[in-house]
């Protein structure tokens, strides 16, 4: 009965909780940044580098199975073993865009913690120093209590 206590009060603090929505919303995040690299930012590179289509470059282990094959899923349906490459590209892009945006998240609560944890105003002196001696004395003080010095002359 211990292990099944324990496993709820592990699984029902806040930190599990926070980093299973967390898990949850990247993997949702990760497929709409996939379907914008391969559906929206790909096709127009593609096409401006001479309508190359990066899904379909590959390099084939087996040149007899892969003659006149242009495609991918075609390659593989021929049962020859290639080097997908293209979509390696696919993915690189997609781990680049998602990790540039968990820095700009990051940088944003970092800064929005050090706005809030900003430190308090610093608290107005309570003494100046005394221009002849150069020890502290009280701001409203008219004569330095070290070397008796006049300070009404100087005030300031």
């Amino acid at each position: 009965m211990g292990l099944i206590k324990e496993f709820k009060d592990f699984a029902a603090r806040g930190n599990v909780i926070d980093m299973a929505v967390g898990v949850i919303i990247g993997a949702a995040f990760g497929k709409i940044v996939s379907s914008a690299v391969g559906d929206l930012l790909m096709p127009p590179v593609g096409k401006v580098l001479g309508n190359v289509n990066f899904a379909d470059l590959f390099y084939s282990l087996d040149p007899d199975k892969t003659a006149g094959i242009t495609s991918l899923a075609k390659a593989r349906e021929a049962g020859a073993a290639v080097i997908a490459y293209g979509t390696f590209i696919n993915a690189l892009i997609d781990f680049v865009i998602v990790a540039f945006c968990i820095f700009l998240m990051v940088k944003a609560i970092n800064e929005l913690k050090a706005r809030l944890e900003s430190p308090a105003p610093a608290a107005a002196l309570a003494s100046k120093d005394c221009p002849r001696c150069c020890m502290a004395i009280p701001l409203k003080a008219s004569r330095c209590g070290h070397c008796t010095s006049d300070l009404s002359e100087t005030a300031e």
